[in-house]
């Protein structure tokens, strides 16, 4: 059971961009959901984005074309760039690999 440390998370102007990194304490080799999920205050928890084991993804409509989820098997670590972040992508960001879950990095974005 790998245990993930989540970074990458701040406070940023609109129209900035962040790197997120959840880095494994295992391989992630044999794990094929991958995904990032996003908390806002007062809301449900929402699936942002997912990567396949065949090396596709998928968005939800509201950061698709800004947001790239990426892996990196041999660093053991899965990515969500995001790039002209809104005012609405303000939330505490959770990456998930399998069923495991990370702790969670808040991200800002605020002028």
């Amino acid at each position: 059971q790998v245990q993930l440390v989540e970074s990458g998370g701040g406070l940023v102007q609109p129209g900035g961009s962040l790197r997120l990194s959840c880095a494994a304490s295992g391989s992630i080799f044999g794990i094929t959901f991958v995904a990032w999920y996003r908390q806002a205050p007062g809301k449900q928890r929402e699936l942002v984005a997912t990567y396949s084991s065949r090396g596709s993804s998928d968005y939800i409509g509201t950061v698709k074309g800004r947001f790239i989820i990426s892996r990196d098997n041999a660093k053991n670590t899965v990515f969500l760039q995001m790039n002209s972040l809104k005012p609405e992508d303000t939330a505490v960001y959770y990456c998930r690999l399998g069923e495991q879950w990370g702790q969670g990095t808040q991200v800002t974005v605020s002028s």
